[in-house]
């Protein structure tokens, strides 16, 4: 059966959902993000706390606070079709956006300044005799 259709799932299945450990669950309840069904010691979470959970992780991956994304969550709640919840929405994005280019122009620049410095540093350390081992170029997203 699959996880997603069924109406409840235990910490552990929401673990191996969503690649989260329950440490981050209950963080996330301590902050009132998610609101699982409490049978005495266990947590079970609803459809809604899914679909919460897949928001906050979203809006985390882009760099929101865990107070924005309360503030955004809890706006599904008022009632006007997530008209506003929507328009908020798109707006903290928008400013979250120019931030993240920003910090990506900045980012470039650093590192085109620190290849020159290397470069330099290379020509230098070769003029006194002493080799250097360069590190094989590491690809992106292989930081194992």
């Amino acid at each position: 059966m699959n996880k997603m259709t069924t109406e409840v799932c235990t910490i552990k299945e929401m673990c191996d959902l969503y690649r989260v450990t329950p440490r981050t669950l209950r963080f996330y309840e301590s902050k009132e993000l998610l609101f699982p069904i409490r049978e005495g010691q266990r947590r079970l979470f609803t459809r809604r706390d899914r679909a919460r959970l897949k928001l906050i992780l979203q809006g985390k991956r882009f760099g929101f606070s865990l107070e924005d994304i309360r503030q955004l969550l809890n706006l599904y709640d008022i009632g006007d079709q997530q008209k506003t919840q929507l328009a908020k929405t798109y707006e903290l994005a928008t400013e979250r956006l120019t931030v993240m280019v920003d910090q990506k122009n900045e980012l470039t620049t650093a590192i085109q300044d620190l290849k020159e410095m290397l470069q330099w540093g290379e020509k230098i350390l070769d003029s006194r005799g002493i080799k250097i081992e360069k590190q094989p170029k590491k690809r992106a997203g292989n930081n194992h």
